[in-house]
């Protein structure tokens, strides 16, 4: 009866791209934001044909959604999500093999050297701040994680909840490489007193800073640019200590039960086709590919400090860092 449930509730909530019924299908959960997935879903649909049905959910959601679905897949593919959350359901055999052709002009470190997934997109996490808040302040847009403790920023700062969200793990990744295991967990004490909320959706906070309802938000940069862009008033910033970034992938599920659609659907989104659609559609993030180049300087990762990390340890210390942020600062 609960499956029954769970199948009649994907079936309400997948959304069709394509009208021809009688197309190949192949139904996909997303963590891309919706309104790049739906664009990026809708090419795919239009270059191959393949009628596609999706699901838009956060990192973590997707990530315990397969893992409850182990036995009887729902979806034959994942869009989106940082790539430390597809290297936990590689680590948990959720995925399967599927290396690209168009693979080779990928670098290795946007890769998995298994074949479990594939990274197509690139997306350091920003600092983004009401600027109607900095001129009342009279403050400087943050440059420095230390930024965020000023007496200013109590009850102003908004961030996303590392039980569901992608890009709160990747903070609790930056802290951790900016300021070492201890002093991370002491940082996020201090900061935890000038956090209004935590929000289920990483990209959500973002709106909020441009709204004015709340002072600042780290997200991850793509967030920080569509409020930008939609002309609310916010400065991005990124902090002198670094930051690390989040790789926006794409796998094939284990047990798919379209799976030459979702190996389509991989080769399709690896493509130089798709890194110039990103960038023409101003879905904004870097392509992994070296030989699609982003032309706004915002995407050149050299004016950003990058912490480098293994993805292999991101995936197997994800569950470690949130369960420690749970304990050691949200309970406190």
């Amino acid at each position: 009866m609960l499956l029954k449930r769970l199948l009649l509730t994907q079936a309400l909530l997948f959304s069709s791209l394509s009208s021809n019924l009688t197309a190949a299908e192949l139904n996909l959960y997303a963590s891309m934001p919706e309104k790049y997935a739906t664009q990026v879903l809708a090419q795919f649909s239009k270059d191959t044909g393949i009628k596609v049905n999706y699901l838009r959910l956060s990192a973590g959601e997707v990530l315990t959604r397969l893992k409850a679905e182990r036995k009887n897949p729902q979806v034959d593919a994942v869009l989106g999500g940082p790539a430390d959350f597809l290297e936990a359901a590689k680590q948990d055999n959720l995925l399967s093999v599927y290396r690209p052709k168009n693979a080779d002009k990928i670098p290795s470190q946007f890769l998995d050297p298994d074949g479990y997934w594939t990274g197509v997109g690139i997306m350091p996490l920003a600092f983004i701040t009401n600027n109607k808040f900095l001129e009342k302040q009279k403050l400087k847009a943050p440059s420095s994680w230390l930024d965020l403790l000023k007496p200013e920023y109590k009850n102003g700062i908004i961030l996303a909840d590392a039980r569901t969200s992608g890009t709160a793990t990747e903070r609790l990744f930056s802290l951790e490489m900016a300021f070492g295991d201890k002093g991370s967990i002491d940082y996020q004490k201090q900061l935890h007193k000038n956090v209004q909320m935590y929000t289920k959706s990483g990209a959500w906070p973002a709106m909020r800073v441009g709204e004015g309802l709340a002072a600042a938000a780290i997200v991850y940069l793509p967030d920080a640019l569509d409020i930008k862009q939609l002309g609310y008033p916010v400065s991005i910033s990124y902090p002198k200590e670094g930051v690390t970034v989040g790789i926006e992938t794409v796998a094939v599920v284990k047990g798919a039960k379209n799976k030459k659609e979702a190996e389509t659907f991989v080769e399709w989104a690896s493509s130089p086709k798709f890194a110039h659609f990103i960038l023409k559609n101003k879905i904004q993030y870097a392509p992994t590919r070296t030989d699609v180049a982003a032309d706004d300087p915002v995407l050149n990762l050299s004016n950003i400090k990058v912490l480098d990390i293994p993805l292999a340890w991101k995936g197997q210390h994800r569950g470690e860092l949130t369960e420690k942020w749970i304990n050691n600062v949200l309970q406190k």
